[in-house]
Order: C-alpha cells, then sequence, then structure tokens
C-alpha cells in the first residue's frame, strides 16, 4: 500500500484529479471513525483500531489522485489478482495432500481447524470464509471468459472445487446463485431467450428448495435445536454432551447456561437480539459506542445473559469476547446510524456501477460483499479492509464501460 501511494504522489498532475463521489464515502466512514474517539466508551479501543482501518482513508486517496484507469488495465489487475489466488490455492492443496499422507486425516481438504496447527484446509488465522470470498472473485474471472482456453476451463474447475472444499455454506450458496445469474442472464444465448430463461431460472430455484434433503435441511436449522448452521461457528471444540440453542431460543430465551452451544445462525441472531437492546438502553441511535468499542458492552450481555465465558488456560475465551458477526450491525452499533448509511450507500453504489457496466467480475464482488456482511464483521479485519477498499475503488474509479461499449467517466 506504501508503494502504491508513493507511485500514485510521483505521478501525480493537475489535471489527473478527478474528485469522484464513490471514492469519497469510505474516506467519510473513516473521518466519522477517527470522530468517534471523542464519544467512545473505550477510546483506547478506538485508537488502537483507527491504524488497522486507515486503509479507509489511503487507498481512496490514492485512487484520486492517480491518473484514470481504462477498463483494460482494470482488467488486467483483475487477471494478475486472480492468478495470485490460483496460486495460493495450489499451495493449499498440495499442503492438504501432504498433511493427509502424513497423518491420514480427511479433516485436511476441509475448511480451516480450530487453530492454526489443527487440521484444516487453510489456517484458522487465514479463514476459510474470508479465503472462499477471494477464491470466488477469481473464479468468476476466469468462467466469464467470452474465450476460454482449456487452461481457463481447467482453473475455474480447479477454484470451483476449492470453493467446495472450504465449506463456507453462505459463500458456496452465493456462488451458486451467480452462476445461474450468470448462465440465465449474462451470457451470449441468455439476452435472446430473456422471459423463458426468467421462467425457468424461477422453476429451478424452487425445485432446488423443494428437494427433500435441502428442504429438511433448511428447516432443521430454523426450528430445531441442532449442532447444524448455515454460518460458520463462533465457539470450536465443544464437547459432548452440551444444549444446541435453536433460533427461538436465542431469540427469546430469559437467559441461558454454560452449557448452552450456540451454532453460528443461533448466535448471530442471539447478537441481533442484543444489538437492539444496547441501542435502546443506552441511547447510542445517532453515535454509536465509538470504533471497537462495544465489547464491554458485549460482555455485559453475556454475564446478563449467563453465556458460556470460556476456561481458564484455554485458547477459547468464550462467547463474551465476539464481534457481532455482522457489518451492518457493527457499524451501527459503533458508529451510530451515519456509519450504517455511509456502508449502505457505498453497496448500493456498488452494485448499481456493476451493473451499469455489465462487468459480472465486479457484481460479483458486489453481491458478495453485501451477503458476507450479514455474516462477518468482514472490514473490521485487516485483510478484510484492504480487500473490500481495494476492490471498490478500482471497480468504481475513473472510466468505465456503459451500455453502448463506449467509455466515460463515472
Amino acid at each position: 500500500m506504501g508503494i502504491f501511494l508513493l507511485v500514485a504522489f510521483i505521478s501525480l498532475k493537475r489535471e489527473h484529479f478527478k474528485l469522484q463521489k464513490e471514492l469519497i464515502f469510505p474516506i467519510l466512514l473513516y473521518v466519522l471513525m477517527v470522530i468517534s474517539y471523542f464519544w467512545s466508551i473505550d477510546s483506547k479501543a478506538t485508537l488502537s483500531a483507527l491504524s488497522k482501518e486507515v486503509p479507509l482513508l489511503l487507498i481512496p486517496l490514492g485512487f484520486l489522485i492517480f491518473k484514470t484507469n481504462t477498463s483494460e488495465q482494470k482488467r488486467k489487475i483483475i487477471e494478475y489478482y486472480s492468478y495470485v489466488i490460483v496460486a495460493f490455492v495450489l499451495y493449499y492443496s498440495v499442503r492438504a495432500i501432504i498433511r493427509y499422507l502424513i497423518i491420514g486425516d480427511a479433516r485436511m481438504f476441509f475448511y480451516h481447524g480450530e487453530n492454526d496447527k489443527d487440521f484444516g484446509l487453510v489456517p484458522k488465522l487465514l479463514n476459510a470464509i474470508h479465503m472462499s470470498v477471494f477464491v470466488a472473485v477469481a473464479f468468476f474471472y476466469f468462467f466469464t471468459k467470452e474465450i476460454k482456453s482449456k487452461t481457463d476451463t481447467l482453473l475455474s474447475v480447479l477454484l470451483f472445487g476449492f470453493i467446495l472444499l472450504l465449506s463456507s455454506k453462505n459463500i458456496i450458496l452465493v456462488v451458486l446463485f451467480l452462476l445461474l445469474i450468470n448462465i440465465f442472464f449474462f451470457s451470449k444465448t441468455a439476452h435472446k431467450l430473456r422471459l423463458r430463461n426468467l421462467i425457468i431460472f424461477g422453476l429451478l430455484l424452487g425445485i432446488i428448495f423443494s428437494i427433500g434433503r435441502i428442504k429438511d435441511r433448511f428447516k432443521v436449522e430454523f426450528q430445531t435445536n441442532t449442532d447444524k448452521s448455515l454460518s460458520a461457528n463462533v465457539v470450536e471444540g465443544i464437547p459432548s454432551g452440551v444444549h444446541y440453542v435453536s433460533l427461538k431460543e436465542a431469540w427469546s430465551n430469559p437467559t441461558f447456561t454454560p452449557n448452552d452451544y450456540f451454532n453460528g445462525t443461533a448466535f448471530r441472531v442471539y447478537q441481533l437480539r442484543i444489538f437492539i437492546e444496547l441501542i435502546n438502553e443506552n441511547k447510542v441511535f445517532l453515535t454509536g459506542f465509538g470504533l471497537n468499542a462495544s465489547y464491554p458492552k458485549i460482555k455485559e450481555k453475556a454475564i446478563h445473559y449467563n453465556l458460556y465465558m470460556g476456561e481458564k488456560n484455554d485458547s477459547d475465551s468464550g462467547y463474551q469476547s465476539k464481534n457481532f458477526h455482522n457489518q451492518y450491525i457493527q457499524n451501527f452499533s459503533e458508529l451510530g446510524i451515519f456509519g450504517l448509511i455511509l456502508l449502505l450507500i457505498m453497496l448500493i453504489a456498488n452494485i448499481k456501477n456493476a451493473i451499469k457496466s455489465k462487468d459480472f467480475v465486479h457484481f460479483t464482488f458486489a453481491v458478495l460483499m453485501i451477503s458476507l456482511f450479514l455474516t462477518e464483521s468482514f472490514l473490521w479485519r485487516q485483510r478484510g479492509v484492504v480487500f473490500f477498499t481495494l476492490l471498490y475503488c478500482l471497480f468504481n474509479s475513473g472510466i468505465i464501460q456503459n451500455n453502448s461499449k463506449s467509455e466515460k467517466i463515472i
């Protein structure tokens, strides 16, 4: 990032600077984060988090002062990115094979382990959900190329298989949905048969969700006490004999016990519940608690509801140390309603420009971010804020192709 900014400043010319509104929004979000220090309930935590979130300021600034990027330059950057992701996929695939041959455990090929030295396709520090997003963008670059070579097809299969092995149900469902969208609405033949494709697409979705096992899977998730989850679990290594909290219990139980276990979706329902309670009880609708300052309040609620708090000298710290696992709620709780509005504006502008440009990789990125933010506080992780801000600025800066295939400034 430092090299990027250095080159941007060196190449700066007055005529290059163009004030683009899409790039102002992440800067405004960072400014709000800085201002939140003055009302933060944990000013030390807010101050330490500002350096992690600084890409929201520096990356858009670099794109603002850089010369305008052409569509071809953007395509090249995504191409390089995609090949780098292929290298990562090959590395972790070979790593999994070698570890399997040594240890003989099939868990080496799936998800991430409970810690970085444990079983899993990728280390926990890298996070299987985050890696799924990175790989999905590269997959759609190769899959949507108009003229595909045998190598492109092979890499598409490799990347799609890797996404399945990473086992993030949320991302897999979104990728399958995007595949159907591409086949029925973005392919060459789709343009001639829009109405037919719309009908087939609707019928196909209906059939998919009517299949017995899939239908039962969703019913189990929302109606019963189960260890299964549509989203990632938040506490690993749960012993046998615990009580699995249903979504209804997560929303309505007056109290819990340390023996109650929340799967990923149930925990997110609980987090939504306490978020609403915290906003109403503390009257922070406009301001929030301050950047990265919601943890003390989350801990208070965990104590109040008697949640599992972890064990001494154990790597698991319990539920009270987990963030909201939802970027929309995270923004609202820590930066107030204006933090949420700025996030929504960026997402709306992003998908609007993706549709306008007819760039399916851009559209993939936009949809993935909207979905991912429902289950992850992605921007509160350094790799997350760097990834989102870089691709957001790349796709929404400079010139794009409109419907007539001519180019213009956004």
